[in-house]
């Protein structure tokens, strides 16, 4: 998988914990507005919780092509 192929991948999996945390709540289809700053907070949560699983992953996979990844998670 490409690096931009990665991207879209973990793009559409972030985007499916945020679904799935709103269909959980009876809130999916309601607009974002109506949400609180804490449902935001939430879902940003389980969007970049997926990420950080999804980055690790891909960094066990291929170390060798992953060095930016790691720069980007160690940082800070």
């Amino acid at each position: 998988m490409t690096d931009d192929e990665w991207q879209a991948h973990v793009t559409r999996d972030a985007a499916k914990e945020i679904g799935a945390w709103l269909e959980a709540r009876g809130r999916l289809d309601r607009p974002i507005r109506s949400l609180s700053l804490r449902d935001l907070e939430a879902m940003a949560d389980n969007a970049i919780s997926r990420f950080i699983v999804l980055a690790s992953r891909r960094i066990t996979e291929k170390p060798e092509d992953t060095k930016p990844l790691r720069s980007f998670l160690t940082a800070g």
